[in-house]
């Protein structure tokens, strides 16, 4: 990469800041411009929101592998013919894995890369599930954006390119305990080193993969060759996933949980995924009384998020394995239960052990009053670092996520899902649709939500404004991390009332988000947070 004028792409050193965007006849945010973009043009040929949500997907995983990829798995929420549809499409365990057999190779806990924290990866399932029951367009179309630029190649974003070295460094350590993770070198990493931003790069192999997604509706990954290649590569390496378990595959069409908050009906995916946590801890809000106070507000949250987030760290597994139910979950003798043990010191629930996250979040609204809330992840950046050689699948990690602790739901077992990260969010007023939302971020998702949601429903910001506000992140006993910018006064309350402050440089463990707000007239109000690449694409 170069330009007649020298320049750092990610050094700035004055305050940017991003407005609101407004459309009438299609939106698309996403955390990536090319990604965005990519769904825009749908919209224009005459494609509907699901139509461009699958095109901005199947594009995330061209230009944002740092964080997604053809072996992800995926969650929608979806509001089309005035109804609200929720889609599960994270995969589960091998059926031949054990807990046993993994004990057996000497681990005391799951690992996070090679080949066995791999999962029946689930996204080119989504995108296939997606298009057929709800889209106007063949994959052929909505997915040709994502084919060309692995074909004719595309220049690596700043926050992407950040990724990539963080990546490059994470893999080579792994190989030299995981000899398959060496293929990620090939693939990701062509020249010995990681891509630097600007940087033009070509995935071959990744549109072949993806032409044959697209031209078979996704069968020729689940029941084809490309699952022959993944099965042939498992068994070389001692991995459990089999080409019959991409076949017993299907995506889940699942009911959204919701609660209700303040006059508005919050949406989200059930167990597996964990976004039941939001739910959970406004519940625990909504019965605290009001108070003006920013201080208050912000104790209030922290400690509402933490019972909330070990509860669901405990319970929240494979629905066929928890040992309580949703309901119990979310039942105001539960919240009642729990806002009990909120006072005006900082408490010390459980401890959870945080693990970053890499994940590609995106939304989508089209002019007939279909939208959707889209999210899919590799989980830890390129997930397992095993990229099937010659295809440009990266195959996700989720496992990692199972404990080896028999006496846990969330323990490790065949054909069993995991306890998942990945939240897509939507937001309901009186039965009408106000959009749909998310952050990603790991383990930080359904904080970020709680935060955004109270900062638009309870301080009345706008999209963007929500999305730019400074962050705050539990991560265990008493610990709360925040962003540079955090109030400093509020701070210094937190700290007086118990919480032990940590202040971050870096914004990216904070999440990186996206809205879209539908008005009454049908104008759509859109933001894309100041931590990605991206943009809010409007028409």
């Amino acid at each position: 990469m170069s330009f007649p004028i020298s320049f750092d792409p990610l050094t700035y050193h004055y305050a940017s800041r991003r407005n609101v965007v407004y459309g009438r006849n299609g939106m698309v945010c996403t955390g990536n411009p090319l990604a965005a973009q990519a769904g825009l043009d749908v919209l224009r040929k005459g494609g509907n929101a699901i139509d461009a949500a699958v095109a901005a997907a199947s594009t995330l995983t061209v230009t944002e592998p740092t964080a997604n990829g053809i072996g992800s798995d995926a969650f929608a929420i979806l509001y089309t013919g005035g109804k609200l549809y929720g889609l599960n499409s994270s995969g589960p365990s091998p059926r031949s894995i054990s807990l046993e057999e993994v004990r057996s190779r000497g681990f005391e806990k799951m690992p996070e890369d090679g080949v066995i924290p791999v999962n029946v990866p689930g996204a080119p399932g989504a995108w296939a599930a997606l298009a057929q029951r709800f889209g106007r367009m063949p994959l052929t179309e909505s997915m040709a954006a994502a084919i060309g630029y692995a074909e004719d190649g595309y220049p690596i974003q700043p926050g992407v390119g950040e990724g990539w070295k963080a990546s490059f460094e994470r893999c080579r350590r792994a190989a030299e305990k995981f000899p398959e993770v060496n293929s990620w070198f090939e693939t990701f990493a062509p020249d010995g080193r990681p891509l630097k931003v600007g940087e033009l790069l070509r995935l071959p192999g990744h549109a072949r993969t993806l032409r044959a997604i697209a031209e078979t509706n996704a069968e020729e990954f689940y029941r084809g060759t490309l699952a022959d290649e993944i099965d042939r590569f498992m068994k070389q390496y001692g991995g459990f996933l089999s080409k019959e378990d991409l076949a017993a595959f299907y995506p889940d069409w699942v009911q959204p949980l919701t609660t209700d908050y303040h006059g508005f009906t919050v949406c989200e995916i059930p167990p597996n995924g964990n976004g039941i946590t939001v739910l959970m801890a406004l519940n625990i809000l909504k019965g605290l009384p009001e108070s003006g106070d920013l201080f208050t507000q912000t104790h209030r949250q922290i400690e509402a998020m933490k019972l909330a987030f070990t509860d669901a760290q405990r319970y929240v597994a494979d629905p066929g394995y928890m040992t309580v139910t949703s309901d119990q979950l979310l039942s105001e003798e539960y919240a009642a239960a729990r806002r009990a043990l909120i006072g005006e010191e900082a408490l010390t629930p459980q401890y959870w052990e945080p693990v970053k996250g890499g994940t590609v979040y995106l939304c989508t609204a089209d002019r007939e009053g279909n939208m959707v809330s889209y999210i899919q992840s590799n989980y830890m950046g390129f997930g397992s670092g095993v990229v099937i050689p010659g295809t440009g699948i990266s195959l996700n990690n989720r496992g990692a996520n199972f404990y080896l602790d028999p006496s846990m739901p969330n323990c490790l077992g065949p054909g069993k899902k995991s306890y998942h990260t990945i939240i897509p969010g939507f937001l309901m007023k009186d039965g009408r649709p106000v959009g749909p939302f998310g952050i990603m971020g790991g383990f930080m998702q359904p904080q970020a939500h709680l935060q955004v949601l109270l900062s638009t429903i309870d301080h009345h910001l706008n999209p963007q404004d929500a999305l730019d506000k400074p962050r705050w992140m539990w991560t265990g006993g008493k610990t709360i991390e925040v962003e540079q910018s955090f109030d400093p006064a509020i701070l210094g309350q937190l700290a007086r009332a118990g919480h032990q402050i940590v202040v971050r440089r870096s914004s990216v463990p904070f999440g990186r988000g996206e809205i879209i707000w539908r008005g009454e007239d049908g104008v759509l109000c859109g933001g894309c947070e100041m931590r990605t690449d991206g943009q809010a694409a409007a028409w």
